[in-house]
C-alpha cells in the first residue's frame, strides 16, 4: 500500500467508480511517485472508457518514456497532438523521445515548437541551444565543388629574381598595335591574361572567406 494519502484516496475513488475521471489524477500521481507501470495500467484502463481525455494520454505517454518504451510513447503523444497541436507536454515529450534516439533534427524541431509555446522555459531554452550547437557540425558540409575550389587556391608562386620581366597587359596591348605579329609576344599576352584571371579568383575566394 502506498504511503501517499492522495494516491490512496484517488485509488479508492476509482475502485468505487471505474468510470470516474479521477483515474487521470491517479495515474499522474502514480507517475510522479515513480510507480510507472501502475500509472500505465491505470491510464490504459481509464482511456478505454474516456478515449478523448488528452491529459490522461499525456500521462500515459510520459510514463512510457520513463519506462523507455519509446515507440509506444510516441504513438500516444502523436495522438494527443493530432487533437491538440499546442499541447506543451506532448510536444516536449516527443522532443525527448527523438533526442533519446539520437534523432537530433527531429528533436530540435519539437523542442523549438515547445519553446514557442513556452518562451521563458529555461529547460527548453537549454535543450534548443545544446542541439543547435551540435547540429551544424553534423549536418552542414562544404559542397564538393566549393571544397575543391578552396583546396585549389594557393599563394601565388614566388617570383624568380633573374626571370625576364613580363610586360603588363596594358603595355603589351599598346605595343602590339604598332608592331607586326610576334608569336612570342602573343604567348606572353596569353600568360599575363591567365595570371590576372588566377589572381582575381584568389581575391574573390579570400573575400568570400572573410565574409
Amino acid at each position: 500500500m502506498s504511503d501517499n494519502p492522495r494516491i490512496e484516496d484517488l485509488r479508492r475513488r476509482v475502485q468505487r467508480d471505474p468510470a470516474s475521471i479521477a483515474f487521470a489524477q491517479l495515474a499522474e500521481e502514480l507517475r510522479r511517485s515513480g510507480a510507472l507501470q501502475e500509472a500505465v495500467d491505470v491510464s490504459l484502463a481509464g482511456l478505454t472508457i474516456h478515449p478523448s481525455y488528452l491529459s490522461a494520454r499525456v500521462t500515459l505517454g510520459r510514463a512510457l518514456i520513463d519506462l523507455d518504451r519509446l515507440d509506444q510513447a510516441q504513438t500516444e503523444l502523436e495522438r494527443v497532438l493530432a487533437g491538440a497541436p499546442e499541447n506543451l507536454a506532448a510536444r516536449r515529450g516527443l522532443g525527448e523521445i527523438f533526442n533519446r534516439r539520437g534523432q537530433k533534427d527531429e528533436a530540435l524541431t519539437h523542442y523549438r515548437l515547445a519553446l514557442a509555446l513556452a518562451p521563458n522555459d529555461p529547460d527548453l531554452e537549454e535543450s534548443v541551444a545544446a542541439l543547435s550547437r551540435q547540429l551544424p557540425r553534423q549536418t552542414i558540409e562544404v559542397p564538393p565543388v566549393e571544397a575543391a575550389r578552396q583546396e585549389s587556391v594557393a599563394e601565388p608562386p614566388a617570383v624568380v629574381s633573374d626571370a625576364p620581366a613580363i610586360p603588363s597587359l596594358d603595355e603589351d596591348v599598346a605595343s602590339s598595335a604598332s608592331e607586326p605579329p610576334d608569336p612570342a609576344r602573343d604567348q606572353i599576352h596569353r600568360t599575363v591574361v591567365a595570371l590576372e584571371g588566377w589572381l582575381n579568383a584568389i581575391h574573390v575566394t579570400r573575400a568570400d572567406r572573410r565574409a
